[in-house]
């Protein structure tokens, strides 16, 4: 006869069995996540386990190097996201990034988490200080080996609730619901970097991690963003938008709840884009000198897909038109001219800084999964 111990175990194993089962997981992988899937945002069905819980290579003490000795370390048009808080600037390289996928670190006395989905070609950077329950709380992050919409699945360490890597949002355990806050960042290349912040620090790539750092420079996603489609295994073809080619870069803006996107390869062909969407008065600028880190083996060898950054055209209270120029961008206000990344270098605005506009850099694929009713910039 079943005792009523093994009786009430034998339930709670098929109750937690059916719950796990929801999950996708074609390589049937052991569910060791401690996370709340009783509390979800998302149907748990979208969600799809790929690899074990800690397979990725955490950067627990990232180690930065400055100017001089990145000259050395890196190939200077590969990209690196770039942030700057309080006077202080780091940079990630995406590259090295493809590896790890974030890094969780201070900048500015600031608790930052640097991110990046290779798959989906998303760069974000969070603050890591949500608020929950009228507290303040400050997480710190790992990669959890999910996939949604082929977009890579956060877990905090503290509840291993899962968090949506494009949009910041808490999908599943005690904080679905809760939201990261973007904070402001560029993707622009090494040169470009250094050229705005001399003084600025790279993430070094002397991590210690011996089984990753084999890796930097090379490219595991070998033309990865020359394929018409994404992986097939993380991104049902169906699903793929028509509205844009699934592969095409974009940088996105939200004002009053809603999107716009706006292709690179637009932004390549104009240089500049003026645009007034909702409330949001933006500047879009175009250079080439960025590679691709999703294209050939080795980074060096990788197109060149350009830097695209997006800023306010409000200054001090004036509205801007900006003009592309053969070394950078100039306002028709006062003829300044301006560097990639949003900086004054010449002219009456001379030292000034536009403001970044929170976005993100993506594959149209992905973006347009999470975000179908986005406006699109369109080359008129």
């Amino acid at each position: 006869m079943i005792s009523k111990k093994t009786l009430i175990l034998s339930l709670f194993l098929l109750v937690l069995t059916g719950s796990f089962a929801q999950f996708q997981n074609t390589k049937n992988l052991p569910f060791t996540w401690k996370t709340d899937i009783k509390k979800h945002s998302v149907p748990l069905s979208e969600i799809q386990i790929v690899l074990p819980k800690g397979s990725f290579p955490k950067i627990d003490f990232p180690k930065y190097v400055g100017k001089q000795e990145a000259q050395n370390m890196f190939f200077g048009k590969e990209p690196v996201i770039a942030v700057s808080i309080n006077g202080e600037s780091k940079a990630f390289p995406l590259n090295m990034l493809t590896i790890h996928e974030m890094v969780n670190d201070d900048l500015g006395g600031v608790p930052i988490l640097a991110t990046y989905c290779p798959l989906c070609n998303s760069g974000v950077v969070f603050n890591r200080t949500i608020t929950n329950k009228s507290k303040q709380e400050t997480l710190v992050f790992e990669v959890s080996g999910m996939l949604r919409n082929s977009d890579m699945v956060m877990m905090d360490t503290t509840t291993e609730s899962l968090w949506q890597q494009l949009t910041g949002d808490g999908i599943v355990g005690n904080y679905s619901g809760a939201q990261l806050k973007v904070i402001p960042s560029l993707i622009v290349s090494v040169d470009e970097f250094f050229m705005r912040y001399p003084m600025g620090q790279i993430l070094s790539k002397k991590t210690a991690i011996a089984d990753a750092e084999k890796f930097y420079g090379n490219n595991p996603y070998v033309d990865y963003d020359s394929k018409d489609k994404p992986m097939s295994r993380f991104f049902e073809a169906s699903k793929v938008s028509t509205k844009l080619p699934a592969m095409e870069r974009l940088v996105d803006v939200k004002s009053k709840g809603e999107y716009k996107v706006y292709p690179f390869s637009i932004a390549a062909k104009k240089g500049v884009i003026n645009d007034h969407f909702n409330d949001a008065k933006v500047v879009i600028f175009y250079q080439s000198g960025t590679v691709s880190v999703m294209d050939k083996s080795l980074i060096k060898d990788s197109k060149d897909v350009g830097t695209v950054t997006v800023f306010s055209r409000i200054l001090e209270g004036k509205e801007l038109h900006f003009n592309k120029i053969i070394n950078g961008f100039q306002d028709d206000l006062t003829h300044s001219k301006w560097d990639i990344m949003g900086y004054c270098f010449e002219g009456k605005f001379k030292g000034k800084q536009l403001s970044i506009e929170p976005h993100g850099n993506h594959f149209a694929f992905a973006w347009l999964a999470f975000y179908p009713e986005t406006k699109i910039f369109e080359n008129k």
